[in-house]
């Protein structure tokens, strides 16, 4: 088996248990976070997907953030952890504006100073998780919506660059991502109670 082989599927694997921990909202979701992008970094890299190697970058940081959030920001006023919410409104222009700086940045960045050959679609899927990995960190039950449209990208995109174990997680992610919608509702109205 291949180094690149090996690679993609210890991806597959990390980023399996990745997904059940972030169906549960466990917090171990985010040691999860922190292994697989490293082991994405030498995968991306190989494979010539510049955008995805900074993107994982991000999500170690994010990670580290995730852990930090879901750990020491309690609800107000008592020990709980924090709630799984929902989206506000009032966010919805701002992230907009965000996403669309980081795709074409991104997008800029890959087309000229990268010999990517696929700026646009790495770009988009960056920007998509960006904000997706954010409103993770901050519990918005919206944030499955974000996965599954950057997640069926991302089959695409792995399937063309010969990543067929990634395209598989990302599969994968795409039918878990409807599950979790109603997992993370049915536990936000439970803490409503």
């Amino acid at each position: 088996m291949e180094w690149n082989s090996i690679l993609d599927l210890t991806a597959l694997i990390v980023g399996l248990v990745y997904l059940l921990l972030e169906y549960r909202a466990s917090i171990y979701v985010w040691i999860a976070g922190i292994i697989m992008p490293a082991v994405d970094l030498f995968l991306y890299w190989d494979a010539g997907l510049y955008g995805d190697f900074g993107l994982a970058v991000y999500y170690l940081l994010a990670s580290i953030y995730g852990f930090i959030a879901w750990k020491f920001w309690k609800k107000e006023s008592t020990t709980e952890e924090m709630p799984i919410t929902r989206f506000p409104l009032r966010l919805l222009l701002p992230v907009t504006v965000v996403f669309l700086v980081v795709w074409g940045i991104v997008w800029a960045f890959l087309q000229y100073w990268t010999n990517s050959t696929v700026p646009v679609t790495d770009s988009l899927t960056n920007a998509l998780s960006i904000i997706g990995m954010w409103m993770l960190a901050r519990k918005y039950v919206e944030q499955w919506i974000v996965w599954i449209v950057a997640d069926a990208i991302y089959v695409w995109l792995y399937a063309y660059k010969g990543l067929p174990f990634k395209a598989s997680l990302y599969t994968f992610y795409i039918i878990i991502a409807f599950f979790g919608i109603r997992a993370w509702k049915q536990k936000m109205n439970a803490q409503k109670q």
